[in-house]
Formats: C-alpha cells, sequence, structure tokens
C-alpha cells in the first residue's frame, strides 16, 4: 500500500561552525530529536528558525527551506512537526556534517483493531 511521505524539509544545518555544536557533538546521533525555534526578530533573517538539542543552539534551518516553516512556527503551530538528525558525517565540511529531517507528525486515530 502507498503510504505518503511525512518529510517536509531536509537540509544541512546552517552555521553549525558559528555555535555551540560542538558541545554536544557525541550527542547528535542519527534520530536524535532536535528543537525549532522562530526568530523573527533576527537581523538577517526574519524567517530564521534556530535548531536546538536540548539548551544548545546548533545553528540554523537552511535559509533556501525555512519560509513556510517560519510561519506555521511562528503561529504557535510548531507541535505539527517533528525534527531529527537524519545524517552525520563527521569527515565532511563543518557546515555539512549534519542533515536534519522535518516531518509533519502523523496525529491520525490509531488503529485499535476492534472491527
Amino acid at each position: 500500500m502507498y503510504e505518503r511521505s511525512r518529510n517536509i524539509i531536509d537540509c544541512h544545518i546552517a552555521g553549525f561552525t558559528y555555535y555551540d555544536g560542538l558541545e554536544v557533538i557525541d550527542q547528535l546521533t542519527l534520530g536524535a530529536i532536535v528543537t525549532l525555534k522562530s526568530e523573527p526578530e533576527n537581523p538577517h533573517d526574519p524567517d530564521a528558525i534556530a535548531v536546538y538539542l536540548g539548551e544548545t543552539k546548533l545553528g540554523y534551518v537552511s535559509r533556501a527551506k525555512n519560509s513556510e516553516l517560519s510561519q506555521l512556527l511562528y503561529f504557535g503551530y510548531g507541535d505539527i512537526v517533528e525534527a531529527r538528525i537524519n545524517s552525520r558525517n563527521l569527515e565532511a565540511n563543518p557546515e555539512a556534517q549534519f542533515r536534519i529531517v522535518i516531518k509533519l507528525k502523523d496525529n491520525r486515530p490509531k488503529d485499535t483493531g476492534s472491527e
């Protein structure tokens, strides 16, 4: 049976070298959950979305991919998405070492099997 993808964005963590990712690099494993926070007051990009692991800022969602997601977060719909580390390559350039995937959460009712 065909199942459509829930993935809405897949991108590198932009600006990784400028933030504190090295402090938590051992925790940035495949599948690790990261948090997204809208930064509408960001002087460089009003659509900026910061990526965090706990309280540690890792960088940003790519500017080329943040516009629609920024609107969702800004207006309080962040609970409909989830973000995880989906690629890790420590041999790559620091700006390309980590990728995240952002998915729509599956909020459909679970099949109870009572039919």
